[in-house]
């Protein structure tokens, strides 16, 4: 059996859970949940890292102790999970104790080999990130993260010869190119291995300054540094040393973390487990940052997320699907009201939540409600066959890789291909002419489609796939559930079973009404009136810095519809490679059909401030040629990859 290991990084309690937290470990979820439909075994690994300065100084301002302070922080972590749909295999906390038994272990283990040892050390410490800083970290005196200046301390400690593991480590990453993913981080990594000389590893910290952590096992006089400990902890969840589940899945092993907390995934902990004698993990898996309309959450300006209430504004499957959807893994992302309404409204209410509504619909009308026996095959129910299985294996490919909006979109192939496949195939005028078998065909396959779609979106958003799959008589059960079967084979839904009625799983959401300010109100109204239009002047010349402000790129076209309250504007949505998809409202649909503009390339304005064409968000602009004859689309001589940028 295929086994699969990955963890969050423990999350430090010194704050409440946010929205970056929430969005590792619904990813880390979705990672676990894809596995275990895959068939295979899994464990999935998250908790609280708990010792260290910041939480002594914290729960002294709070006039508690550590532990409960601790306790506390734990609590809403662990408490808010099952709210989000997480479903691990173990929470763990620094304070259990049988994690302190193994980072005691770990630490006897190489202290006896002789890569820790006793020494006197004066540098730079910054209490924000518990550690001493080097001199080439520090930008103009100050910590580049907490733009603290920090102190000067001078004291002995304990010190890990990470030094001796440098070149082994640089070498795993060259003969492993996806040892850390994205290639971003292996080059950042790598680039900081090959620009000097590693410098040892401060351990412990004496106890006349904390006491709050883990004893050094060879020296009472000793707690352990805050990520000597944190780090052990994936081994700790397995039984290391001789733990069944340690033999079972670290083999298998993969983490999950946030691109701040790079360095000590990437660098401290690969050389802990040489110096363990540990073999190493198998992929570093790095995301980026989720920003409040481009900005950096930050308690100081107000905008960080909370988690729970973005759940209660929206729900659980809209939250889970966009953020696994929007962020493209590994680069910064933007959240904001305006982008998820557009993305809900576009990729589950008009696409999914409309190919359930029409589908369910129309077999109740033309076939009592039941799954009918499928009539002949035709070449067209062939391609719908073929779509279905390579999107899937496209999905499936993409997901592993943790590729998942890419994986998403691949998904979305087949939603779109099954509302096409009805539009062609119309199975109203099959009914109408009496064509009995060919209309048994064309629904089968839509309703065996549709069901192959909510299977495959289980680790996405759960609840949503689970709640589909009953409406179309299939009740989900993770014993009997396949994904490799379903990639391979067609036809699996049995003729004869009972749908739904109707579906309402994904009803249009609106952007939250925001008051305007009276003076605005005012304002608006002193300018009311009409006034006489300004003769056109012809326009000035551009300045060649003007023209470098345009930022150009050629995307696809994967869907296109009519804008609802607009019938000359049309909702397309673009993919752009690696910055995802966007959607752009464009006054084509004079010119063109919405199903004559999908799958082509197009050339559009990138940069435009995204703003609102009758209730629809529009960001960019597609260029056209309007002339006697029409329009004509601005388009690459050739194909090029989406995303390209025009220069």
């Amino acid at each position: 059996m295929s086994r699969f290991f990955l963890s969050t990084p423990i999350y430090y309690v010194n704050a409440k859970p946010h929205l970056g937290h929430a969005y590792t470990t619904i990813t880390a979820d979705a990672a676990a949940r894809f596995h275990r439909l895959m068939g295979d075994e899994t464990f999935f690994l998250t908790g609280t890292d708990e010792h260290g300065d910041k939480i002594a100084e914290a729960a002294k301002a709070a006039g508690v102790t550590p532990r409960a302070y601790a306790d506390d922080i734990s609590g809403l972590f662990k408490n808010l999970w099952p709210t989000l749909g997480i479903d691990y295999s173990r929470f763990i906390r620094t304070t259990d104790p049988d994690h302190k038994k193994c980072v005691q272990q770990a630490l006897q283990k190489v202290h006896d080999q002789g890569d820790i040892y006793f020494g006197e050390y004066g540098g730079h410490y910054c209490f924000g990130c518990e550690r001493f800083l080097t001199e080439k970290e520090l930008v103009d005196g100050l910590c580049p993260d907490h733009k603290t200046k920090p102190e000067f301390i001078a004291e002995k400690n304990y010190f890990f010869r990470m030094s001796k593991y440098q070149g082994k480590l640089l070498d795993h990453i060259r003969e492993n190119p996806d040892f850390i993913r994205p290639r971003q981080y292996r080059n950042e990594v790598v680039s900081l291995l090959e620009s000097g000389a590693l410098e040892d590893l401060c351990i412990s910290r004496p106890k006349t300054r904390l006491e709050w952590g883990v004893e050094l096992p060879f020296d009472d006089n000793y707690v352990t540094y805050v990520w000597f400990d944190a780090l052990v902890n994936y081994l700790t969840a397995l039984g290391w040393p001789d733990g069944d589940d340690y033999e079972k899945f670290w083999p298998h092993a993969q983490h999950l973390v946030a691109k701040d907390i790079l360095k000590p995934h990437a660098v401290f902990w690969p050389t802990m487990l040489m110096a363990m004698g540990v073999p190493l993990y198998r992929h570093l898996n790095v995301h980026g940052y989720w920003l409040v309309r481009d900005t950096k959450m930050s308690k100081s300006l107000g905008n960080v997320v909370a988690p729970k209430e973005l759940v209660e504004k929206y729900g659980l499957t809209g939250v889970r699907y966009y953020l696994l959807r929007e962020m493209v893994f590994g680069h910064d992302a933007s959240i904001t009201d305006e982008a998820f309404v557009n993305r809900f409204n576009a990729d589950l209410a008009n696409d999914l939540g409309n190919l359930f509504n029409r589908a369910l619909a129309m077999t109740h009308k033309y076939f009592g409600g039941a799954v009918p026996e499928p009539g002949p095959v035709g070449p067209d129910d062939e391609e719908l066959a073929a779509l279905a299985g390579s999107a899937l294996a496209n999905y499936a490919a993409l997901f592993a890789s943790f590729r998942f909006s890419r994986a998403l979109e691949s998904l979305w192939e087949l939603v779109r291909g099954l509302n096409k496949y009805i539009d062609v195939q119309a199975p109203w005028k099959l009914s109408k002419e009496g064509n009995t078998e060919r209309l048994s065909r064309v629904m089968y396959s839509v309703l065996e489609g549709m069901r192959k779609a909510a299977v495959a979106v289980w680790p996405v958003m759960p609840e949503a796939s689970e709640a589909m799959l009953a409406q179309l008589g299939r009740p989900f059960s993770l014993e009997t559930a396949d994904l490799g079967r379903e990639i391979e084979e067609w036809g699996l839904s049995p003729a004869g079973v009972e749908v739904a009625g109707k579906s309402n799983l994904f009803p249009r959401v609106e952007l939250p009404k925001q008051d305007e300010p009276e003076g605005k109100k005012e304002a608006k109204k002193k300018k009311s009136g009409k006034k006489a239009k300004a003769p056109a002047e012809p326009p000035k010349a551009a300045e060649f810095a003007d023209f470098l402000k345009l930022d150009l790129r050629v995307g696809t076209v994967v869907s296109a519809e009519t804008h609802p309250d607009a019938d000359r504007l049309l909702l397309v949505q673009l993919d752009l490679g690696e910055e995802g998809t966007r959607q752009v409202v464009a006054g084509l649909a004079e010119f063109f059909k919405p199903e004559e503009l999908v799958g082509r390339q197009v050339a559009m304005v990138f940069n435009l401030e995204p703003r609102k064409l009758r209730g629809q968000v529009s960001q960019g602009m597609i260029l056209a040629v309007k002339h006697k004859g029409g329009m004509e689309l601005l388009a690459p001589s050739g194909k090029v990859d989406d995303g390209s940028r025009i220069s």
